[in-house]
């Protein structure tokens, strides 16, 4: 069990700060989709860093070591809305190889950026890929523990 250290019981999570925590992420029907709780150390951040999502962050705020919260996400907080825009349609003879229902593919986007998608449907005419994330349109469960807390100022600096 990681020791819980709190050297000021007043210094509680505010942007910037530095932050050791455990966290479980899952879906409305229960479905665990992500949990740090297996490894042996906590998730070191900084919030506001883009670690974590802000709907998660922002569940953070006010918090100290040795909380633990529970918070529902709607998709707005989380992982975002479902849009049939990020549903695209390509000529299935355009693939390499003939992708499979269920398969994540990898495209470049115009900025030579990875963008992932999902296929959604095939035929011999048309593919369709589902570029919103997996959990887009879920509402999440967001559990956290907190073990530490290094107000801003008061981090250090490590020399390369």
């Amino acid at each position: 069990m990681t020791e819980i250290i709190n050297p000021n019981d007043e210094t509680r999570i505010e942007d910037g700060a530095r932050v050791e925590l455990h966290f479980s992420v899952a879906i409305e029907d229960g479905v665990e989709i992500d949990n740090t709780r297996s490894r042996i150390e906590p998730v070191n951040l900084v919030i506001g860093d883009g670690n974590l999502l802000p709907g998660f962050e922002k569940a953070l705020f006010g918090l100290r070591a040795g909380d633990r919260r529970t918070v529902h996400l709607p998709p707005s907080e989380a992982f975002g809305e479902w849009n049939m825009e990020n549903v695209q349609r390509f000529d299935t003879v355009k693939f390499e190889q003939r992708p499979e229902v269920g398969q994540m593919i990898e495209f470049e986007d115009k900025s030579k950026s990875s963008l992932f998608g999902v296929v959604k449907s095939i035929d011999d005419n048309i593919t369709e890929i589902d570029f919103n994330h997996p959990l887009a349109g879920k509402n999440i469960t967001f559990e956290v523990e907190i073990f530490k807390v290094t107000p801003v100022g008061q981090q250090g600096i490590k020399l390369m």
